[in-house]
């Protein structure tokens, strides 16, 4: 199963405590453990990946996506637009959130993928 987030944006502002951050929902309703892989997409400079989850039978993982780091080492960046293909050994439900602090009026957006 593949499936794509072609607007993600990590902004590299906060305003107060709470971080602006991503996060991908994934639910597993098999009952076996699902392999979720995800490679990041970038305008100008290359696709970053080696990011792997593994998301146990019936149950349900949040990826943060500012908590993430690949195989390598390096975290997502800020203040950089990508795009992000979600690849799983299994049937999985997605849901893809982003949240905006910075404003004050915090902003949230959320879609099923």
């Amino acid at each position: 199963m593949t499936k794509f987030i072609p607007d993600c944006y990590w902004p590299e502002v906060d305003n107060g405590s709470y971080v602006s951050h991503e996060a991908v929902c994934v639910l597993n309703t098999n009952t076996a453990s699902a392999t979720v892989n995800l490679t990041f997409f970038f305008e100008d400079r290359p696709k970053m990946e080696g990011f792997s989850i593994t998301v146990p039978g019936e149950r349900t993982t949040h990826i943060r996506l500012d908590k993430l780091q690949n195989t390598d080492g390096p975290a997502i960046p800020r203040g950089v637009p990508y795009a992000l293909m979600i690849e799983s050994d299994l049937e999985v439900s997605l849901q893809y959130t982003r949240v905006d602090t910075t404003q004050p009026e915090l902003a949230i957006t959320t879609t099923i993928v």
